[in-house]
């Protein structure tokens, strides 16, 4: 029996005729294999969540298809090279944008909404519909200013309009709708008071399509007096709570037990005060929501088809009814599985969803001899969700438990209890028994950690224990594989959905597609929470395949991964925990110039200062306290030191820290901070000129800077 077991004894000291197995480090890798980027496609399911706009290119990195099926071979634009533009300095030619970034692609956007709009056109045109499809975008779903004028100017053609939730909401709709088609619908849902129907009856005097949905009955009170107050006839819809529903996370929304709508008892109330006071005319759309995410047609046909016989008896009983308003719930394919078996995925089309809403309504009225109505839609998720992808960078990798060989197990000054663990671990190995291996080191383990906590082991001695083990799980090839990768991103700030209701999104590399990823991570955040960190991905995978970083992670090797679909939802639930601030974002479109895209928008993301200020804190008047600080010591130790100018050192140090986004800075340069000083502000082309200079959130710390 050996009296001394090194750590860093080769690993084939545990094999050979003791049986064991010991992975050899060709046939886990494969070394030579040939890899392409098309095997990258398959292995991220590339083709199946990201078709038509993302695929793998002939580079190896993700190319983005602006136009979607309509995209042409020259207009791909490569992600890498966005990401380039807006990273590089502007020494360089870059924006010098820190990361993580939100690039989105109004491209994309457009061709989502037409896609819609053409899905709903052919199937009116092909099942003898007689009247139209006018869609509306739930603007909660991200409330972007860029994004939401984008929708309302490439939506005008065919009339798309807006849907609003709050206050907020309806002024924003207002004032973009006033630049669209006059007859795009402005849906009013949520919960309101007299400020709310006050601010929808004064969209119709301006002349906006205001339609106020009423979701609890009390609300009608409101709009009835204050209608007559204001001299304005109301455009009403109801909100009904369908006895249809789905069984998953977003079916919770719907049913009789959701959390809007009116029952069929109280829709026949309102009918009746509608009749009473001489307003029946003014309900004119009925509105429903099955939940988000509808998983199957077959789900949503029996949903529309209960809202259509819902539809038809309101206009039995006298109501001027002329719009069917679904709602939400045309879903997307997170995972690429077309399955429908979960919230990650549905199993039809757009073209098969149209079609199946106009099939359950035009079936449905032509049985009552009812006119078809105008179908209108709330669709967020899937108009918005393709269009913006986040990109972050992986900083540096390892894993959870070491396997040092710098210590050393010394047998000597070891209790005997401990030697004898030692011992049966030691036969155990010799006689190529994998499970008592385990055992032992499990048990050795526990008995050292008890040792240490009683004071009769140093913390030497346990790191020699510790060491041993280690090795020993490595050695018999039952150590865990799964790296930690550590990511330059707040997940509750820029990923909430994940951590608050295991929304998963398809997570990839958007480089090095043509090398074949040799490792498997989970990502960890850069936040001082235990829940920030990624191990759930698309696939059921608990872990995902990842390259080796260069260097560590730095700048010469860097390793950036994309967050994709996650245009909904994501930026506006997103919050300061930590005091890590919202991500910089650029805007891109695609352009026939030497690089094929265009940056017309670039942000830098919110400075310390900025998350500060937005808990109410004041960063002016902090900085000048621990300004005021440096120069009371500086001038004690320049008393002592006959030293000056350390004050102003400071003073510079703390400007660049209140400056700068809170996250780490991957600028290698001994001239980092006042780069990143130089680049802050606000970049446009074309679209807002002569705006383009710092904003005013700059001022006073670029100030400061220059002073010092």
């Amino acid at each position: 029996m050996p009296a001394l077991a090194c750590v860093d004894t080769p690993v084939d000291a545990f094999s050979g005729d003791c049986g064991i197995f010991i992975p050899n480090s060709a046939s886990v890798v494969g070394g030579s294999c040939h890899w392409s980027p098309s095997l990258s496609a398959s292995l991220y399911r590339i083709d199946g969540w990201g078709a038509p706009y993302f695929t793998a290119n002939s580079s190896g990195n993700i190319s983005v298809r602006p136009h979607g099926s309509y995209t042409l071979p020259h207009q791909d634009i490569d992600l890498m090279k966005v990401v380039k533009n807006a990273t590089d300095p502007k020494s360089s030619g870059g924006l010098g944008l820190q990361l993580p970034l939100i690039v989105r692609f109004p491209d994309v956007l457009k061709n989502r909404l037409e896609c819609l709009q053409s899905a709903f056109d052919f199937a009116i045109q092909t099942q003898g519909y007689d009247s139209h499809y006018q869609g509306v975008y739930p603007v909660k779903c991200n409330q972007d200013r860029f994004i939401i004028e984008d929708i309302v100017e490439f939506g005008s053609s065919f009339r798309f309009g807006l849907e609003a939730g709050s206050k907020p909401e309806i002024l924003l709709a207002m004032s973009c709708l006033c630049k669209g088609d006059p007859g795009a619908f402005l849906v009013c849902n949520g919960f309101k008071d007299a400020e709310y129907i006050s601010l929808a009856l004064l969209g119709r005097k301006l002349e906006l399509n205001t339609v106020i949905v009423l979701e609890q009955e009390e609300e009608l009170d409101l709009v009835i007096d204050l209608s007559k107050k204001m001299n304005v006839r109301p455009v009403i819809g109801l909100r009904a709570k369908l006895r249809t529903k789905h069984s998953g996370h977003f079916g919770s929304t719907s049913g009789e037990k959701g959390k809007f709508g009116l029952t069929t008892v109280q829709i026949v109330r309102v009918v009746r005060k509608l009749r009473q006071v001489g307003m029946l005319d003014c309900l004119e759309l009925l509105h429903f929501h099955i939940g988000s995410q509808i998983p199957s047609t077959a789900l949503l046909s029996d949903g529309v088809a209960e809202a259509a016989q819902l539809y038809c008896e309101l206009i039995r009983l006298g109501a001027r009814m002329g719009v069917i308003d679904i709602g939400g719930g045309l879903g997307i394919d997170y995972d690429g599985s077309k399955s429908g078996e979960s919230d990650l995925s549905v199993a039809y089309s757009l073209e098969e969803y149209a079609a199946a809403v106009v099939a359950s309504i035009r079936f449905v009225c032509d049985q009552k001899s009812v006119k078809h109505p105008v179908i209108c839609s709330e669709s967020g998720r899937a108009i918005v969700s393709h269009h913006s992808v986040l990109i972050f960078e992986a900083v540096s990798a390892g894993q959870q438990h070491e396997t040092p060989t710098d210590l050393q197990f010394l047998l000597e000054g070891y209790s005997e209890e401990a030697r004898g663990d030692y011992e049966n671990l030691y036969g155990a190995a010799m006689r190529g028994d994998r499970e008592s291996c385990l055992l032992y080191v499990d048990q050795l383990r526990q008995s050292c950690v008890e040792w240490f906590k009683e004071g009769s082991l140093s913390i030497e001695q346990l790191a020699g224990v510790d060491g041993l083990c280690e090795w020993v799980i490595k050695a018999i090839g039952a150590s865990d594989p799964v790296l930690t990768y550590n990511v330059n991103l707040s997940v509750f700030t820029s990923i909430p959905d994940f951590w608050g209701i295991d929304q998963l999104f398809p997570i990839v590399p958007i480089h090095r597609l043509d090398q074949r990823p040799m490792a498997r991570g989970i990502l960890s955040d850069l936040t001082c929470d235990s829940d920030g960190k990624i191990n759930k991905f698309i696939g059921g995978e608990s872990s995902l395949p990842l390259h080796e970083l260069d260097n560590n992670g730095c700048s010469s090797g860097r390793y950036y991964l994309g967050m994709f679909l996650g245009g909904a939802y994501e930026e506006a639930l997103g919050g300061v925990h930590n005091l890590f601030g919202g991500p910089s974002v650029v805007r891109v479109l695609q352009s026939d110039g030497p690089h094929g895209f265009e940056v017309t928008r670039a942000v830098m993301g919110q400075s310390s200062a900025d998350v500060l200020r937005a808990m109410q804190h004041e960063p002016e008047l902090m900085y000048e306290t621990l300004k005021h600080r440096a120069e009371e010591l500086s001038s004690v130790q320049a008393q002592r030191n006959n030293k000056a100018g350390a004050e102003k050192l400071a003073a510079s140090c703390l400007a660049r820290s209140f400056n700068n986004m809170p996250y780490l800075s991957m600028e290698t340069s001994t001239n980092a901070l006042t780069a990143a000083i130089n680049n802050l502000g606000v970049y446009y082309r074309d679209e807002a000129p002569g705006d383009g200079g710092k904003d005013e959130k700059w001022a006073y710390f670029g100030g400061v800077l220059k002073e010092t």
